[in-house]
This record gives C-alpha cells, structure tokens and sequence, in this order.
C-alpha cells in the first residue's frame, strides 16, 4: 500500500488561492475514482475536486472556511501501489482531520465547475463507490432540510430541527421523523416546550463561501466608491397596459414577459445619451473604460446568497431575447449550473426585488460599475393628471451611482431618460 498526496488543483485565470467549502468525505472513507471530496470557491465560481484515484482517506489538509494557496496539499489518499508521495515529500504534513460533514448535500447557488486534481494516477483498484453516511443529528451552523409544514410544527412544538434524523431523500426531516423525535425518550434530547417559552440557545455560524464574498465584495464596494443614491417615481400604468396586451396576443408562442425586459430595453435606449454611465472604473490604475456594448447584470437571489448573472449584448436582444436570457441565467443560478463567464463582465447592474421591492431602496454598486438600476413594486395610488385625481399604477426606481464618475446632473438625466422612456412606451422601439 502507498499514499498518494492530492494538492489543491490550478483553477486557472491567474488565482493563486482559493477557500476551502465544504469537504464530503472525512477521515476513515472510502473514496472511488473520480469521486467528488471537497468544493471550493474562488472569486467567480465553486469548483467541485474529484478525486483521481481510488482509495482510503488518511488526512484533509484544512478546514471550511480556511484559504488555501494553489499547490498546497488538499488530501492523503490511501492506495494500492506505490502512490505518489515520494513526488510530495516537500509538502508539509497533513493538519488534524476536518470534521465529517453533514449528510444532507447543499443547494448551490453559485456557478460549480469541475477540476483534475494536480496529480498523475497510479494504475486504478477496484474500489466501489463510497456512499454517503446515514442522516445524523446536525451541528448548530447547519440547517436541515424540511417542508414550511414541518418547520412550523416543530416550532410549535418547541423543537429544533438540527436534532431531528432525517429519514427523507437527502436527510429531509419528514412528519414521521417528528411523531419519532417527540416519541423517543433521552437526556441528551431537548424537552419539548410551548412556542411562548424562554429560549437561551446561541449558534455561532462561521462566515464562509458564498457568504463571504458576498460580504466581502459589498464592503469593498461601500469603502472605494463615493455612493449617492437618486429616486424617481414613474407612471408605469402604459407600460403595463402594452405588456398585458403583447402576452395576451404572443405570450402563448414567445413566453411570456415580465417587466425586467422593458427596464433592460429603457437602459439600452437611455445609456445612448449617457455613456458616460455604462462604464467600468479602474481606481488602482486611474482609468475609465467606456463601452458601447450594454453588458446588463441582473441581481438574482439564490437560496444561500446574492448572485449577478450577465445578459450580454442587451443592444441587440428583442424583448423576448432579452426575457428568454434572462430566464435561462436565472435558472442557471438557481441549480448552479451558471458557468464564470455567465456571472462576469457586466457593465451596469439592475436589480430588483419584485413584489418585495418596498417603496426606496439604496443598492450597491457593483464595482467596478459605476452605476446600478433599483426597481421597487408597483402600486395603485391616486395621483393627479392634467387637474383629476386618478388611480395610476406607479413604480419608484431607487438607483446608485459612483460619485467619483458620475456627476449628480447627468445621474438625474439619464433616469428622467428612462423615466419617459418607460411612461411613453412606444419610445422604447422607436429608433
């Protein structure tokens, strides 16, 4: 038997290091060819790392949440053979194992790609497939899988869930994993309390992955760009009454369209007379770049974080492109199949939160944007027209801008540009 030594593979585009995730095999496991062992994130994407070589897991190089540098060993393998750690002897020894991760497999929002590992295989055993351990109870930082049904019952009944053994598919917590739960009798099980009782319980959750990139890039944002924020209301009432009537007429053989099409086609219109707005400003080295392509980032939320997919070339989407793009990126976050490219390269962002949207809102920049189009929900109210008072359909777009570029003047003319842009529709297409 030999060991064979797996270090952290090079992702590519120039990253020297990358964070640790999530490891899905511990110390002690069978792992076959092929056989994905950890997830880590770079920048832009998660990236699974598959395992070349089949065998026994003797030590994990971190721990979640650790930034590793490229070259840096990952994972001992025990194998069959000579292995390949006379090549890695210079490779420091392995820390103490990570601990086992939860059996329940996690949504991932963000794009994952798969990599070799930097490694050369050994001839392959025959080792079958490690399969993953029983649904066990959970640590506090982890949250199970369970229907809104049973996550209220198990409110109500003063349990947490972390607890509870799923027997679902992938450890999902079902009724009947509650009836047992509150039927078992041990010490080392909370008691069941009313929903009004006192609770003193903490949980410490380490900010990791996607979470951290997020925070980190957000505060980066607040930090380099001078924010100002600049709202406008708009009558949307034509613009609804066009969209109602084109999904009545084609929404059957196009889709139909929501509203985000027609916000991406008022910026592609407006940005004509601005372009000093749809740019990317380079602090460190003092440049602006202007583009005459509009490369839109569209905020989406996935289940574990904010991600920008880009519609790119929106110049030259109708707005069924426009919509079916949309729709695929978004679906493309939702199961993390978004490939790095999908998720970069944008030159103004829109973001919006649908029904949600609130009244104002103050988005951040997405560097190294300058600028960021918020769209807050529409509403029925009263407004005056021409001296009546009439039941309008009205809509506020909350938007920022980067200070250090764009001028408060042209910030208020490019959205009064949109503005009339979306209350005279038919502007939209007139070229």
């Amino acid at each position: 038997m030999g060991t064979h030594v797996i270090k952290m593979p090079d992702i590519g585009e120039g990253i020297a290091q990358v964070e640790l995730v999530e490891w899905f095999v511990k110390v002690g496991d069978m792992v076959s060819e092929d056989q994905v062992v950890a997830d880590v994130m770079t920048d832009k994407a998660t990236v699974d790392i598959p395992s070349p070589v089949a065998g026994k897991v003797l030590a994990l190089g971190g721990q979640p949440g650790e930034v590793m540098a490229v070259g840096s060993e990952l994972i001992r393998i025990e194998v069959e053979g000579a292995g390949n750690l006379r090549e890695s002897a210079a490779a420091p020894a392995a820390p103490a194992p990570a601990p086992a991760p939860a059996a329940a497999p996690k949504a991932a929002p963000q794009a994952r790609v798969e990599v070799a590992a930097v490694t050369a295989p050994p001839a392959k055993p025959a080792v079958a497939p490690a399969s993953r351990p029983a649904p066990v109870a959970r640590e506090a930082n982890e949250r199970p899988l369970a229907s809104p049904a049973v996550r209220k019952r198990a409110w109500d009944a003063g349990i947490e869930l972390r607890f509870v053994i799923g027997t679902g598919p992938a450890g999902r917590v079902l009724h009947d994993d509650l009836d047992a739960y509150l039927a078992q009798d041990t010490q080392t099980s909370p008691a069941p309390v009313g929903g009004y009782a006192k609770r003193n319980d903490e949980q410490q959750i380490p900010v990791i992955g996607l979470r951290r990139k997020i925070a980190e890039r957000m505060q980066d944002a607040k930090r380099r760009a001078a924010h100002f924020s600049y709202v406008e209301e708009v009558d949307v009432t034509a613009l609804e009454e066009l969209r109602a009537q084109l999904n009545q007429k084609w929404g059957d053989s196009r889709g139909k369209l929501t509203l985000l099409p027609f916000l991406v086609r008022a910026m592609v219109v407006a940005l004509r007379d601005f372009p000093q707005i749809n740019v990317r400003y380079d602090d460190q080295a003092q440049v602006i770049t202007r583009f005459g392509a509009v490369h839109v980032g569209v905020a989406a939320q996935s289940d574990n974080g904010l991600m920008v997919p880009v519609v790119k070339h929106a110049e030259s989407l109708t707005l069924w492109g426009a919509s079916d793009e949309i729709a695929r990126l978004a679906n493309a976050v939702r199961t993390g199949k978004a490939a790095r490219e999908e998720l970069s390269g944008s030159t103004i962002t829109l973001t919006s939160l649908g029904a949600l949207g609130g009244i104002v809102s103050t988005p951040v920049i997405n560097l190294p944007e300058v600028a960021i189009i918020g769209v807050n929900r529409i509403v029925e109210r009263p407004v005056v027209v021409k001296g009546q008072i009439v039941v309008r359909k009205m809509m506020n777009l909350s938007s920022s801008f980067d200070h250090r570029v764009v001028d408060g003047m042209d910030a208020a003319l490019f959205i009064q540009a949109m503005r009339g842009l979306l209350e005279q529709p038919a502007t939209l297409f007139v070229e």
